[in-house]
């Protein structure tokens, strides 16, 4: 399948400082992909190149197949943009932003009253019509700046740090209508260096650091590559002739003697008492483990696989690396 995103050696420097460092990086259609780093780490300089806002200092990107610095026009027609700044003129209505906009687009005038009307209901702000835009508030006009990107209908959303500064509702709010997006057939780039607005979202990330793009793929194949094996969470009930001190000694030494167990370990004394078993083999085996831990007397309450989250990626993948760049 044909990426809708797609750069080769891509490079850009402000002076001596380099923001951009052979980016190589690959978006497929209908995916909503994460672009994760810190604050000045590449990620606002490549959505602009890709946006054909900024040429780059070396390399090429394409854009659903169409170059970024040679067919500039394709690609604005291909992309929705929306920056991390919400810029407006003053006196304006929300009907009255849209139509600016469409106008701008080149959407036919007998067209704009429904398409504006259809995409003011779609980010549920059909009842702020005829309301001054500077007097909403910021998550309103954060899917107001949204609306404004697909009035020319692009295959491909690019929202750069869209959750800065939202209340916990705007967030959850935005969160939703990204979905909804996405089940339109939309792809979705999105930045941000708050990990935890990306998990529940995103199908594939890219994380990128100083300039260098340090991880790109799926979720799944990221997260597979970054844990070769797998650790499962153990809660106990001891005997009643057993502390859970006893309780744990004989379970680990149980669980010491299985294939593929690594480490057993227990948690401080500070934590909730459980013990934590790193495991490489796959789920036949950890059936098995828990079924050797029944048939050896051991009362387990409680059996589950840790799950890596978007935030345990970024930090495994950054480790050690400095910050650097620019935005």
């Amino acid at each position: 399948m044909t990426a809708i995103v797609a750069t080769k050696g891509l490079c850009h420097s402000y002076g001596g400082m380099v923001a951009l460092n052979q980016l190589d990086l690959e978006i497929p259609p209908g995916a909503v992909y994460g672009f994760i780093g810190p604050n000045g780490a590449g990620k606002t300089t490549t959505m602009r190149i890709l946006t054909t806002l900024l040429r780059p200092t070396q390399g090429e990107a394409f854009v659903a197949g169409h170059s970024v610095l040679k067919e500039r026009a394709a690609v604005r027609r291909q992309v929705g943009f929306m920056p991390d700044f919400f810029g407006v003129y003053d006196n304006m209505t929300a009907y009255e932003y849209l139509e600016f906009f469409a106008g701008a687009y080149q959407v036919a005038p007998e067209r704009r009253a429904r398409l504006i009307g259809d995409l003011l209901a779609l980010v549920d702000l059909g009842h702020k019509k005829d309301a001054d835009v500077m007097g909403l508030s910021r998550g309103m006009k954060q899917r107001l700046s949204l609306a404004r990107t697909m009035l020319h209908d692009p295959a491909l959303l690019i929202l750069d740090e869209p959750a800065s500064g939202l209340d916990p509702r705007a967030r959850v709010e935005l969160r939703e209508l990204l979905k909804e997006l996405r089940s339109m057939g939309k792809t979705i780039m999105i930045s941000s260096h708050i990990l935890t607005e990306l998990a529940e979202m995103c199908t594939h990330i890219g994380i990128i650091e100083g300039g260098n793009l340090l991880a790109s793929g799926d979720v799944a194949s990221i997260l597979r590559s970054l844990q070769p094996h797998r650790s499962f969470e153990l809660h106990l009930l001891p005997a009643e002739d057993q502390t859970m001190a006893e309780a744990h000694a004989v379970a680990m030494a149980l669980l010491s003697t299985q294939p593929h167990v690594l480490e057993v370990r227990s948690l401080p004394d500070d934590a909730p008492p459980q013990l934590v078993v790193d495991f490489d083999g796959d789920d036949r085996a950890a059936s098995q483990l828990l079924a050797h831990l029944i048939q050896g007397g051991i009362a387990v309450t409680h059996f589950a696989g840790q799950i890596n989250d978007l935030e345990d990626v970024f930090m495994r993948v950054t480790e050690g690396s400095a910050y650097g760049g620019t935005t």
